[in-house]
């Protein structure tokens, strides 16, 4: 008799997945047989040089570009397209600039067709966990940039989002005012339990806050390893752990470059 436990259905699995470019007459390989499993409520940082298809990657778990071969799927269900299940942050914050802080959270719910008191309800309540109570009634353009991603995430998480795709959605950000969004972020992803999937240039940014970071080769993109990050939060940036992983993903990330020699000036 077969005693063993049946395998848990994963919550979001990328199975076999490929994309190509047809750009002009030339095609364009961005992902080539990428295969990723993360569990509900994990914090996923993907890190890789530029041009690796690390936003690719995050957009066709989106559901905004179809695959070329392969497929993602969210228990078992196959991504075919844009969902409420998944929200997706950018650099650029692509927030409706007609619409006031609390009008752009509110967003998603009133297009479900919630009742204006139960629309109103969950804007509140997400306009109050980004801090933003007193610039409820504020425009986009009369924010600060750490602000408006504040409302890029709290628009999100209003519209019952349980994955969070982010496209290094600090990157524009002042070292300080990114510091802190880390720390909002962390936060906010520890009182909703939502499932993070965060692109990011930086492997400290990666340390920081992800429970596993998954290095992608450069193009064509493949997962070149995948590291479980097992420091205590708070994570303490000049602490000896803290700089041995750094460390140890530094040299994941550029094992796989060419070094290039440095050219003789004449």
């Amino acid at each position: 008799m077969d005693n063993a436990a049946p395998s848990r259905r994963p919550f979001l699995a990328v199975r076999d997945l490929n994309k190509t470019f047809q750009i002009g007459t030339e095609q364009v390989e961005a992902l080539r047989e990428v295969n990723l499993v993360i569990d509900k409520g994990e914090f996923v940082c993907l890190i890789g040089a530029s041009g690796c298809g690390k936003s690719t990657l995050l957009r066709i778990i989106a559901g905004f570009e179809p695959p070329t071969s392969g497929h993602v799927d969210i228990y078992d269900h196959p991504v075919t397209g844009p969902g409420s299940d998944r929200g997706m942050v950018f650099q650029d914050y692509a927030l409706f600039p007609w619409l006031t802080v609390r009008e752009n959270i509110a967003f998603g719910p009133r297009q479900k067709g919630l009742a204006a008191s139960k629309v109103g309800e969950i804007a509140d309540e997400y306009v109050q966990m980004v801090g933003l109570s007193p610039f409820a009634d504020r425009f986009p353009s009369q924010l600060s940039g750490g602000m408006k991603q504040r409302v890029a995430i709290a628009r999100v998480l209003a519209n019952d989002a349980n994955i969070l795709l982010m496209d290094e959605p600090f990157g524009a950000l002042d070292a300080l005012t990114r510091e802190q969004l880390q720390d909002e972020l962390l936060q906010i992803w520890s009182r909703t339990g939502v499932t993070v999937i965060f692109v990011t240039h930086s492997v400290e940014e990666a340390t920081l806050l992800a429970d596993r970071v998954v290095v992608m080769t450069a193009g064509p993109g493949r997962i070149e390893t995948d590291i479980a990050i097992s420091l205590e939060r708070p994570r303490d940036v000049s602490s000896p752990g803290f700089n041995d992983v750094r460390r140890t993903l530094t040299q994941r990330l550029t094992s796989h470059l060419k070094r290039r020699p440095l050219k003789t000036a004449a």
